[in-house]
């Protein structure tokens, strides 16, 4: 796990981890392209077209390192695009970017997985046929027993792989899903195949854990387990970086927010900040949609403007 990064503050006594990423962002310029004290990930000129459609024209983005960041905008700003760039799941046009130092454009996904930046998908991967506690088992990476010749010779891989199903059972009862341990993953709800794929996320130990619209489909009986189980991310010491439409969510658990609109960063900020900002309420409302605020009139006393929590069906870009 990450240890405490060389550019933050210092930690006061029983600080939390929220504390300490909100210190780290208080004199963080609210602009698109903001610098961070200590970013985890750098993307300079990421450039994606689809023919004669631009979908993402990112200039330059930084992730603050120990904070929960979201990642927001209209459908179609290519939120879902800039992910897929960023973690191996698509070739950029032109660009590049940094995690923790190291280029990783044109690293497939399982290597940048293995460099400790994991994602989950707005559509869950569990794989349906194989048991709970197996999906869990696959999330691990560097086991013996993946080697043809060694998978043969089992005394190479059995200890290993009884300390990897303990790590498992670990992370499936702090997941509450101890219960459905030997059950098919394709018979849990759609909740608890995004309990078990961000689960599976943290088999790998990462560093940075990208979630895409983790609360869509999610039964609202375990929307605040969820969000507990992001919250206790940071305070585990992971950097978080996820796709949210629920502007309640955003406000409640981000640290700081970056928001999209026709594939370029428009506006970052704090969640207060971002959400009375004016171009953030054209891009969600459109400056001439009826009703929408006058982006020149003054917004400080109005909390209620902003992006609201139902933009709209998830992405699909």
């Amino acid at each position: 796990m990450p240890g405490e990064p060389t550019g933050a503050a210092p930690a006061r006594a029983g600080s939390t981890a929220r504390d300490r990423a909100t210190e780290a962002l208080r004199d963080v310029a609210r602009e698109p392209g903001a610098a961070k004290p200590d970013p985890i990930l750098v993307a300079d000129g990421v450039v994606r077209r689809f023919g004669g459609l631009t979908a993402v024209n990112v200039n330059h983005v930084e992730i603050q390192r120990g904070a929960i960041t979201a990642l927001i905008g209209p459908n179609g700003a290519g939120k879902t695009t800039f992910f897929n760039l960023l973690t191996g799941f698509d070739r950029p046009d032109e660009g590049q970017w940094k995690f923790n130092g190291d280029a990783v454009q044109g690293v497939p996904p399982h290597k940048v997985a293995r460099r400790g930046m994991v994602r989950t998908f707005q559509l869950t991967k569990a794989l349906s046929r194989l048991s709970v506690i197996d999906n869990m088992r696959l999330g691990a990476v560097g086991q013996k027993g993946e080697t043809f010749w060694r998978a043969l010779i089992p005394s190479l891989w059995r200890k290993q792989e009884a300390e990897i199903t303990e790590r498992a059972d670990a992370l499936l009862e702090r997941f509450k899903l101890d219960k459905k341990r030997e059950d098919f993953a394709g018979s849990l709800s759609g909740g608890q195949r995004k309990l078990l794929e961000m689960a599976r996320a943290l088999m790998v130990e990462p560093h940075m854990v990208m979630l895409d619209e983790p609360m869509a489909g999610v039964n609202p009986a375990l929307t605040q387990s969820l969000l507990g189980h992001v919250k206790n991310l940071r305070e585990d010491g992971m950097t978080v970086l996820f796709v949210e439409h629920d502007m309640d969510m955003v406000r409640d658990i981000s640290d700081w927010v970056i928001v999209m609109a026709q594939g370029q960063v428009i506006a970052e900020g704090t969640p207060d900040s971002v959400m009375a900002d004016p171009r953030v309420i054209d891009a969600y409302l459109g400056a001439h949609h009826d009703g929408a605020p006058d982006p020149s009139a003054p917004i400080d006393n109005e909390p209620a403007a902003g992006p609201k929590a139902t933009d709209g069906p998830a992405e699909r870009e």
